[in-house]
């Protein structure tokens, strides 16, 4: 099937990951390309679900390319393991030390980031303008790797990094340019008391991955708290957060700009932002 559609010029994109039953991004990407007057098929291979349950990520990417894809984006849990597997990382990718989004052009593999941007975009149209002196991120894996270079970019002063593996917030505080960044060194309630925002940049509130990334008791209404998470949009993250007064910003924003970068990526042709978020 894969290659009668590449014959016949329609451009195959995908999206590499686990449990990802319901992503948007198919929705997103074939919409956007039918607008432009152009056929695209985006593929969900997920490797928890069959066909695909007994492949590992090494033979997914081998086969999508094999296939004649132009490119897929790469979700949990892969975004730092797919890096190996690349010929080349552009700047951003290698600085983030993840990968969301890989092109395949000219025989060779080339990882990109476009979560920061995503990230970066839909905070400034849900939360543009508040104070960002001091920030509570939980989670460094790939898409805190992101959201942390996001915040450096919005001109963050302190990023306090939390995360379950002490090596693994050190790691990414260490990636951070401008020494804005820091592992956590108290408890969680206490690096909370004086932050003026908080960060989930884990899956724990997705579908599938249901519950809280901190306490709920520690919000209180002077907090911004954004969420990565869109499906569901509101997590209970976000629906403790909005019940006492805070200001909050959840995940679809993100999702809507980084596909918007990603297709720009794969196909060459720019996509329209506002019609995309519209869809979403």
């Amino acid at each position: 099937m894969a290659t009668e559609d590449v014959a016949r010029g329609v451009i195959l994109t995908g999206l590499i990951g686990m449990d990802i039953q319901g992503s948007r991004s198919p929705e997103m990407h074939e919409a956007e390309a039918a607008a432009q007057g152009f056929a695209l098929r985006y593929r969900l291979l997920d490797l928890a679900q069959p066909p695909e349950q007994d492949a590992d990520l090494a033979q997914t990417l081998e086969m999508v390319r094999a296939a004649g894809f132009a490119g897929v984006n790469v979700t949990h849990p892969f975004k730092q393991r797919v890096m190996a597997l690349l010929d080349e990382l552009s700047d951003e990718a290698r600085a983030i030390g993840a990968v969301n989004t890989v092109v395949f052009r000219d025989g060779r593999s080339t990882g990109h980031n476009t979560d920061s941007y995503g990230f970066a975009e839909g905070f400034e149209r849900q939360l543009g303008g508040v104070a960002l002196d001091r920030v509570v991120q939980v989670g460094a894996g790939g898409a805190g790797a992101a959201t942390a270079m996001a915040m450096v970019k919005l001109g963050c002063r302190e990023l306090v990094i939390v995360d379950p593996q002490a090596t693994r917030a050190a790691d990414l505080v260490a990636r951070l340019p401008g020494g804005i960044a820091r592992a956590a060194t108290r408890p969680v309630a206490a690096e909370i008391a004086d932050a003026q925002g908080i960060i989930n940049a884990t899956p724990i509130g997705m579908e599938g991955h249901p519950g809280v990334p901190v306490d709920a008791a520690l919000l209180r209404p002077d907090l911004w708290v954004a969420d990565v998470v869109y499906f569901p949009l509101e997590t209970a993250l976000l629906a403790a957060a909005r019940a006492i007064g805070c200001r909050t910003a959840h995940g679809g924003d993100m999702a809507v700009f980084q596909a918007a970068r990603a297709f720009d990526l794969f196909t060459g042709h720019p996509a329209n932002r506002e019609r995309m978020a519209a869809r979403f």
